[in-house]
C-alpha cells in the first residue's frame, strides 16, 4: 500500500503520543487477504453511496471489523478506484457533491442497531483516486472489544469491489424495504446516532482499515 510520508510520520507521533503504549504492537483492522479491487473505472462504475457501511463477512471469515480488545483507532486506510470524468461528473451531480468518507465506530446492539459511539474527520478523496491512502486521526478514538469499524460516506466513493463470491458480505445502515434507494441518504454523520443495518449485500467488499493501538496489560506477576 502507498502511503504518504507525512501521514505515516502522524500515525508513529499518535501512537508516541499515548501513554505507556509504546510497545504495543499495531494492528490493521479490516486487513484481510487477498485484497480487493475497488469496481471503478468500470462500466458500470460501482461506489458506496451516501451510507454508512461495514464488512460483514470476507469469505470464511467473520467479524473481520470487529475490534479485538480495548484501545485505540489512530488512523484509517483506503483503496480507491479511479473513475473517470465523465463517472465523477455524474456521482458527484446526483450524489450531493465530491467524494468524502470518514472513519465510525459503532457499538452493536439488538435487532442489526448500531449506535455511533466515534467518528474521524471527513476526508477529501478525489485527490487519491486510483491509490491506497492512509489518513491520520487529528484524536485518536477510544474502543472496547466488540465495536465495528465502518465507513461512512455522505455523498460517494468509489471503494466498493464487486462481483464477489457470495460469502462476501457487507451491511449498510439502511431499514428494511429500502436496500435499493442507494441515493437516499442514510449516512451516520452524527455523534451518538443510532440506525438499522438491515441491507446486506453480498458479492462485495469496501476497501477499508483501520489502524488499531490495543490498551497496555499490565505483567501478571508471580505469587
Amino acid at each position: 500500500m502507498r502511503l504518504k510520508h507525512a501521514t505515516y510520520a502522524a500515525v508513529a507521533s499518535a501512537a508516541l503520543a499515548l501513554p505507556a503504549i509504546a510497545p504495543a504492537k499495531l494492528t490493521e483492522i479490516g486487513d484481510a487477504q487477498p485484497a480487493a479491487t475497488p469496481a471503478c473505472p468500470a462500466k458500470p462504475c460501482y461506489a458506496l453511496t451516501r451510507t454508512t457501511g461495514y464488512q460483514a463477512k470476507i469469505g470464511t471469515k467473520r467479524g473481520t471489523h470487529v475490534i479485538p480488545r480495548a484501545g485505540r483507532i489512530v488512523a484509517w486506510s483506503i483503496t480507491l478506484g479511479k473513475p473517470g470524468k465523465k463517472q465523477i461528473k455524474f456521482f458527484d451531480d446526483n450524489l450531493g457533491g465530491a467524494a468524502t468518507a470518514q472513519i465510525t465506530i459503532l457499538r452493536p446492539g439488538a435487532k442489526l442497531r448500531y449506535r455511533v459511539v466515534g467518528q474521524g474527520q471527513a476526508e477529501k478523496l478525489a485527490p487519491y483516486f486510483g491509490t491506497s491512502v492512509q489518513f491520520a486521526l487529528d484524536r485518536s478514538i477510544p474502543v472496547k472489544k466488540g465495536y465495528v469499524v465502518a465507513l461512512t460516506t455522505p455523498t460517494w466513493v468509489p471503494s466498493l469491489a464487486v462481483n464477489l463470491p457470495t460469502d462476501t458480505s457487507w451491511r449498510a445502515s439502511r431499514s428494511k424495504g429500502t436496500c435499493d434507494e442507494t441515493s437516499k441518504q442514510t449516512a451516520q454523520t452524527g455523534a451518538t446516532s443510532l440506525a438499522q443495518y438491515y441491507c446486506l449485500y453480498r458479492g462485495a467488499r469496501l476497501t477499508y482499515s483501520a489502524t488499531f493501538i490495543p490498551d497496555p496489560v499490565a505483567p501478571k506477576t508471580k505469587r
